[in-house]
């Protein structure tokens, strides 16, 4: 009876919405092109908007779904039957939630789990050219299979990172428009005006391109040259923090709008590998950036609707989803390829996913090549080889996906100049391995490789320091895995075999402090997906816990999902390693001791990260972490020296989440 009425008194879409009583989009765009019964048929039946009767069961959060029902009953407002007795009678909203303000979206709901999140979408009908919306916002993680542990727990997450999203939505609508703007180009108008039903991507078009208001924190343009130049050595940056205002200014702090500035090079082609890609976001950058009609290639590990669909609405990006054979493996690189007009390149390795909330209140951590030239022609295949083999690692890499999409791309890097850089490759594939002439390639005994080869000789009293986002499951004990094989990768150095102590081990990883107290409250923490089951199983961990501390970086606030690996002493660091691999034998591999015929060392997941070693670098034992007359201190993303957990203390986990 209701959808008849439904139908009868109204214009809605007839196509449904996917996903049912499900949907926690808060974009009018999506309501005006998909038809949401649930919605609809309360408002048939209520005589006005404050008398809907909202269910008691909801499948989302409730301050989301009446979001959803204003944005309904605006679109529509012919289904209230208040409103068909009084055809002049506007509907007024009822507001008695507190708007959102800047101060209490920081307090009630911000940040989320590695989720497919959706774009922010536009603030305005004049705020920017072209608004890519509609990517999912239900949550995800670094090791999704480790995660949760039932639906309702997922769902609830998917609640309160839904409600997040909605009350920044609404806080972007009210932020006024900015009264500069630059126009379309004529050419760009003609392919930016379709809208596709099918794909979830909405293309909406309208004159103005301010990028003001479509992402929080915005860099000058034309100066990221300049910037990187001037963090060299290392070329090594943290994420910008939207609430940490010091950072916005830091000049080892970037945007990924940076990233695509015309300053480093005219872009003519582009790779992006990650796990988790919100294409409206990523796409969005790239029309601000100019480059919207740039070939772009993506490969991700974390499927979404719009990512099979996107080269319909977009041919010149083309999505390739990472299938994996392993079990419990998933595609976790994050790394980024541009390809420049004059023939050069340049290489980013990160540890951000491509959505926003990646790059709104979380530390991440980035390593940004130099610009590589082409090589001469006629040039030796040998030619312009890193110091560090970078270039020959880097291609086995790719090599290993097996993808007819990456050949042009290593066909490319063949003829690239990688003299100039100094760092060093560590990555993880999946499969099992063995060592070959040039010894081990992936995981954690590819990093003891290049530390027996190049790292100084190291006290062994300096401890390993690791940090990571998440925790794998690591064994009853200490000696299961951490003591028995990474630390006896980690430990190396180029010092001759002999009899050695133990080094010591700790790990910092957020406690429920840590991100009580963070910008985005408990939400902070949906970044650290650590859960119960896995703690209660090694419980030795919280021994070896260190608290998140970065006042330094202004990042205290700012849950990590960056992940590091390092060991220093007070005489400077010996090493240190940026990379997407956190804690886990999934990320850096364990020995098989039973399987007689099995390769040895076994891996379920992609990663890659770039090891900083100081003889390589600066030709010096140690990097200065307080800075000399020779060279600038290594920017450590955390502050040294690092403080234990209390007695009181307890890692943060998921679950805190779900209750």
């Amino acid at each position: 009876m209701e959808s008849n009425k439904r139908k009868m008194n109204s214009n809605v879409p007839t196509k449904q919405c996917q996903y049912g009583a499900d949907c926690y989009r808060v974009n009018p765009v999506h309501f005006r092109e998909y038809s949401h019964p649930h919605i609809e048929n309360l408002l048939a039946k209520a005589s006005s908007l404050k008398d809907v009767k909202i269910p008691d069961t909801l499948n989302i959060n409730k301050s989301v779904f009446e979001e959803q029902l204003k944005i309904v009953s605006k679109l529509f407002p012919s289904l209230n039957s208040e409103a068909n007795h009084n055809p002049e009678k506007k509907v007024k909203m009822d507001d008695s939630r507190p708007s959102p303000t800047p101060s209490n979206l920081s307090t009630a709901s911000t940040s989320y789990a590695e989720p497919k999140a959706s774009s922010s979408t536009s603030s305005s009908k004049n705020s920017t050219d072209v608004v890519f919306a509609e990517s999912r916002a239900s949550t995800s993680n670094v090791e999704p299979k480790a995660y949760s542990s039932t639906s309702t727990g997922k769902n609830s997450i998917d609640a309160l990172f839904a409600e997040r999203r909605a009350r920044m939505q609404a806080a972007q609508r009210e932020k006024p428009t900015p009264a500069t703007v630059q126009p379309v180009a004529p050419q760009n108008v003609a392919q930016s005006t379709s809208i596709s039903s099918n794909t979830g991507i909405s293309l909406q078009q309208s004159l103005p391109r301010d990028i003001n208001s479509y992402f929080p924190v915005v860099a000058p343009r034309g100066r990221m040259a300049e910037k990187l130049a001037a963090a060299a050595p290392y070329n090594f940056f943290l994420t910008t923090i939207t609430a940490s205002k010091p950072t916005h200014t830091e000049p080892l702090s970037i945007t990924f709008q940076e990233l695509l500035d015309a300053s480093l090079g005219q872009l003519e082609t582009s790779v992006q590998m990650n796990f988790m890609v919100d294409i409206g976001w990523l796409l969005a950058h790239y029309f601000f950036a100019g480059y919207e009609n740039v070939p772009l290639l993506v490969l991700y590990g974390d499927e979404t609707p719009e990512l099979k669909m996107v080269s319909k609405k977009k041919p010149n990006v083309t999505a390739v989803k990472v299938d994996i054979k392993t079990p419990f493996g998933v595609h976790h690189t994050k790394m980024g390829l541009y390809g420049y007009k004059d023939g050069s390149m340049r290489i980013v390795i990160s540890t951000a996913n491509l959505y926003e909330d990646d790059w709104h209140n979380r530390t991440q951590g980035l390593w940004v090549s130099p610009r590589l030239p082409g090589v001469p022609e006629g040039s030796d295949t040998n030619y312009g080889e890193s110091v560090t083999d970078f270039r020959a690692n880097l291609l086995a890499y790719l090599e290993a996906y097996k993808l007819p999409q990456l050949q042009p791309w290593m066909a490319r890097i063949r003829k690239t100049d990688f003299s100039d850089i100094k760092v060093c490759l560590v990555a993880s594939v999946p499969g099992g391995h063995v060592n070959t002439p040039k010894g081990p390639l992936w995981g954690h005994p590819r990093l003891g490789h290049l530390l027996a080869q190049h790292a100084a000789p190291i006290d062994d009293t300096c401890p390993l320091v690791a940090q990571s986002s998440s925790i794998g499951s690591l064994g009853p004990s200490p000696e299961s895995w951490v003591l028995a094989e990474i630390m006896a990768s980690f430990r190396r150095d180029s010092a001759p075999v002999g009899i050695r102590r133990q080094p010591g081990f700790r790990m910092i990883y957020p406690s429920y402090s840590n991100v009580r107290q963070s910008h985005d409250g408990l939400l902070g923490g949906g970044c650290l997906p650590y859960v119960r089951n896995t703690h209660v199983k090694q419980e030795w961990l919280k021994d070896y816990l260190h608290q998140w501390c970065s006042r330094t970086r202004h990042r205290n606030k700012a849950m990590p999902h960056i992940k590091t690996y390092c060991r220093w002493s007070h005489r400077g660091l010996y090493w240190f390693l940026l990379t997407s691999a956190n804690l886990s034998k999934s990320a850096w591999g364990v020995y098989n001791k039973t399987g007689r015929f099995e390769k040895p060392l076994r891996i379920n997941s992609y990663e890659i990260g770039v090891l900083f070693l100081p003889k390589l670098m600066v030709d010096e034992n140690f990097f200065p972490m307080d800075g000399n007359k020779k060279h600038p201190p290594f920017p450590m993303p955390y502050d040294v020296p690092i403080v234990p957990y209390a007695p009181e203390d307890t890692p943060f986990l998921m679950d805190y989440l779900t209750q």
